[in-house]
């Protein structure tokens, strides 16, 4: 079976905000040609992600309506472990960041519509 997603550990959960540790196996499918010599994790693929555990942690949002000051500082790399932090605000905004001891790794925020919108 192809491993897609890291292993995943809540470590607080609350309604509005959620707080994950991620540990990245190196047989994550998405290393795989993302740099044979010096695999990283595609920022596409942080961004799924998010978008992934979004769903799974607040499912009354439906789709991202648009992606904003998104960055990627460090790259995310096998056997790292990361906590990916996602926070709702009451406009239907979710600010995350991810984070290796302590150091932001990459961040950004998503507006979402939600299943009552549609």
């Amino acid at each position: 079976m192809t491993n897609l997603f890291p292993v995943v550990q809540v470590l607080q959960q609350s309604t509005n905000k959620v707080e994950l540790q991620l540990d990245i196996s190196p047989d994550i499918a998405y290393f795989e040609g993302h740099f044979p010599q010096a695999p990283v994790l595609a920022g596409v693929t942080q961004l799924h992600w998010v978008v992934h555990y979004c769903k799974q942690y607040f499912p009354q949002l439906l789709d991202v309506l648009s992606v904003e000051v998104l960055k990627f500082q460090i790259m995310i790399r096998p056997h790292d472990s990361l906590t990916l932090t996602l926070d709702l605000s009451a406009s239907n905004t979710i600010q995350f960041g991810y984070f290796k001891q302590g150091e932001k790794v990459a961040s950004g925020r998503l507006k979402w519509a939600l299943q009552s919108d549609k």
